[in-house]
């Protein structure tokens, strides 16, 4: 059994062949879509977070927003980059996104993916001592998950204006059990140790940005049997989640072999990502029976827990909750996913 849900990169084109032609467009259907997933059975709704882009940038309101309008379904990013980050004003509106949704948030984060302008969270007004971007990013996150703890750290004023409580003041609101619900997206398999070390749960991508020569699939099974062992030699008192990112359009009608009809050959990629090498996954896509075949050999998807589904949300509503209702029905309880 695993939590299937989708990942919605958020896109948004001017052009007549695109059903998002602003960011309103994008904001709107991004809640009708997580209530359409909802009740199609799903699990999760997931949004990247790219600044400066025609994609979505600031989550907490789309998330308050998804929470208020489902029950069930657990809502999360994927990922919001660190860098550009205040740690504690994001601690303040997670906590208020957690509790609005019952504690249904899940907070993917991390270094970041390469940016649209140069560093921009320079105009975010934060600056890494040298050009240690990895390590900002580390820094913001371990703030946050300090101040996620929920314990007092700031000193009350003698004056206030109302009275306060007893000893050092926390971040209000709080959300208890937020922070053992923090992913940290993960690239390599050494990030991906150090994410265990910390006590945050692993969030996989289409990519690594590193290769071995290996099979993508293969690479990742890897990256997550590492992880496992991380987490396990840290000693934390609870089970890690693990969610791997994968591109599967199951082909049931002739719109879909109009739009995929040509991606059921696609193979891994190589190349390179922030002048490093990195190993880019396959596309799936093809009749359920195909799909069940290939991924049924997927060594990552197998190691996992819960599986994100990127959707071409550019396609509209109707058309992704299409791809969702496939996936569920004809493909995953065939692999004993549901």
């Amino acid at each position: 059994m695993k939590k299937i849900g989708f990942l919605s990169f958020g896109h948004w084109t001017d052009s007549p062949q695109s059903q998002t032609r602003t960011a309103s467009d994008v904001l709107l259907q991004s809640i009708d879509l997580a209530v359409a997933a909802e009740e199609l059975g799903a699990d999760g709704a997931y949004y990247r977070v790219h600044h400066f882009a025609n994609m979505i940038a600031s989550p907490f309101p789309l998330l308050a927003a998804v929470g208020a309008r489902t029950s069930r379904i657990e809502i999360g990013t994927g990922v919001i980059d660190m860098r550009y980050e205040n740690p504690l004003y994001m601690a303040e509106d997670a906590g208020s996104a957690d509790l609005i949704s019952g504690g249904r948030l899940q907070l993917g984060i991390s270094r970041g993916s390469p940016e649209q302008v140069q560093d921009g969270f320079r105009y975010f007004g934060y600056q890494p001592e040298g050009d240690d971007h990895a390590a900002m990013a580390r820094e913001h996150t371990s703030v946050l998950m300090e101040v996620l703890k929920g314990d007092g750290f700031a000193q009350p004023n003698p004056r206030p204006m109302f009275p306060n409580p007893p000893g050092l003041l926390r971040l209000e609101p709080h959300s208890p059990g937020l922070r053992d619900r923090i992913w940290w997206g993960a690239g390599t398999r050494a990030t991906a140790e150090w994410a265990a070390q910390q006590g945050m749960n692993l969030m996989s991508s289409t990519l690594l940005s590193e290769d071995t020569g290996v099979p993508f699939h293969q690479l990742q099974a890897e990256q997550i049997l590492r992880f496992r062992k991380a987490w396990a030699d840290a000693g934390h008192d609870r089970e890690p989640r693990v969610s791997v990112s994968r591109s599967i359009f199951p082909i049931v009608n002739d719109l879909d072999r109009a739009y995929f009809g040509r991606e059921g050959g696609s193979g891994d990629e190589v190349g390179y990502l922030d002048g490093g090498k990195a190993r880019f996954g396959k596309t799936y896509a093809g009749e359920p029976e195909k799909l069940i075949r290939q991924l049924a050999e997927d060594e990552a998807i197998a190691a996992a827990d819960t599986l994100l589904i990127t959707i071409p949300n550019q396609l509209g509503v109707d058309y992704c909750a299409h791809q969702l209702e496939a996936l569920l029905t004809q493909v995953a309880p065939e692999l004993g996913w549901r």
